[in-house]
């Protein structure tokens, strides 16, 4: 492909539909999931990789936070509370995960469960 099919490709209308509320919290648990799943199985060779997954997640859970922290959400109390705490436990598990001191599986059952909470029908 040459430079201006390039260009022509960049600044062209993008026909994709626009993700909104759930679907795309779905999408992007999903992507991140499967970049954790990815990455682990890439170790140890692909540490850095495997890093940047888990930071990504961790970001991820750090927004939701951020969110169910606003007293204006309109999600009830005590799912705000639940959230806020898997994102709590998501950095400290992080962490153990990093230095090699715990398994990645808990993070990725965690996102496999917000999947299903998003999701119309309550599966993945």
């Amino acid at each position: 492909m040459n430079i201006i099919e390039q260009a022509r490709q960049a600044y062209s209308p993008q026909t994709s539909s626009l993700r909104i509320g759930r679907s795309a919290e779905h999408q992007l648990f999903s992507e991140t999931t499967n970049r954790l799943r990815s990455a682990a199985a890439q170790l140890p060779k692909g540490f850095a990789a495997f890093a940047e997954a888990i930071h990504a997640n961790r970001a991820i859970w750090t927004h939701f936070a951020s969110q169910v922290a606003d007293e204006e959400n309109a999600l009830s109390d005590d799912l705000r509370a639940r959230i806020f705490y898997l994102s709590e436990f998501t950095a400290f598990h992080s962490r153990k995960v990093l230095k090699g001191e715990a398994d990645i599986a808990p993070l990725i059952e965690i996102n496999i469960a917000m999947m299903r909470g998003l999701s119309p029908k309550g599966g993945l």
